[in-house]
């Protein structure tokens, strides 16, 4: 019997991370998820659809001389080839499809062209990971219906609390329910307004997994500056214990994590 084309494409598991304010810590724990994937032995691509101002390639040192607008050109227009053509390569493990080097090409994206993508990225990679900005605009409602899982960041902060809570109104509204909430807790150690249980009532959901404060650094710039992914960094396991457990945990619950979409 014939093994249909169907049985034959890889699947891999795709997650967005998304938060209800801006700077919360998503682009530099997206890597470090990333990195845990690597040391599962997990190829791994992360898309930035920040498409405005992300940094997922300046954070990287690399050029991002081909992007998501590229792909989504190519695709339109009938000439996509592979995915070679518009990712750039960190490590044997590690691919990234950057933003846009030009914001005027954010414009030009076109929304058909975002599933597809991800689709077609999910075909090849054991794990999609999708970086995007706070806006609730047509592209992030394209990735958010697009993902297997979404992971909302949030931290110990009033307003990123008051917004998380009426964002996760909005999505119970829209029936999307595949998501889990991470508390960064190294965003900034020195504020902390509320309790676990006061945040939980705050936000009406509970917070699915905390990062701790023991995962801030002071001399990140240090590390942006030489493009390092934290979480590949051998002392990793060693120095924050109860953090590296944390994003294995998150790791392997999205490998086994059944979709409900």
């Amino acid at each position: 019997m014939k093994v249909s084309d169907n049985m034959k494409i890889k699947k891999g598991k795709s997650m967005c991370f998304f938060s209800a304010k801006g700077g919360v810590g998503k682009t530099t724990n997206i890597l470090n998820f990333a990195g845990i994937f690597e040391q599962l032995e997990k190829k791994v691509l992360v898309i930035d659809m920040d498409l405005y101002s992300g940094g997922i390639a300046l954070y990287l040192n690399k050029s991002n001389d081909r992007s998501v607008y590229n792909m989504s050109f190519d695709l339109m227009n009938g000439s996509f080839t592979t995915f070679d053509n518009y990712t750039i390569k960190v490590d044997n493990y590690i691919d990234v499809l950057a933003a846009p080097k030009d914001p005027r090409d954010a414009n030009k994206v076109e929304i058909q062209s975002i599933k597809t993508i991800i689709d077609k990225a999910c075909e090849i990679y054991d794990v999609v990971l999708i970086d995007t900005n706070h806006a609730l605009n047509d592209i992030n409602l394209m990735v958010l219906d697009s993902v297997d899982e979404i992971m909302f960041f949030i931290t110990n902060d009033p307003l990123d609390l008051k917004n998380i809570r009426s964002l996760l109104s909005i999505l119970d509204n829209l029936k999307i329910k595949n998501y889990s909430l991470l508390l960064n807790n190294s965003r900034d150690p020195f504020k902390s307004y509320f309790s676990l249980y006061e945040m939980r009532k705050i936000i009406n959901h509970d917070i699915n997994y905390s990062l701790s404060a023991d995962m801030y650094l002071k001399d990140m710039e240090k590390l942006v500056m030489k493009g390092a992914i934290v979480s590949l960094d051998r002392k990793f396991a060693d120095v924050m214990t109860d953090d590296y457990k944390t994003f294995v945990l998150m790791a392997t619950d999205l490998l086994e994590r059944n979709s409900s979409k």
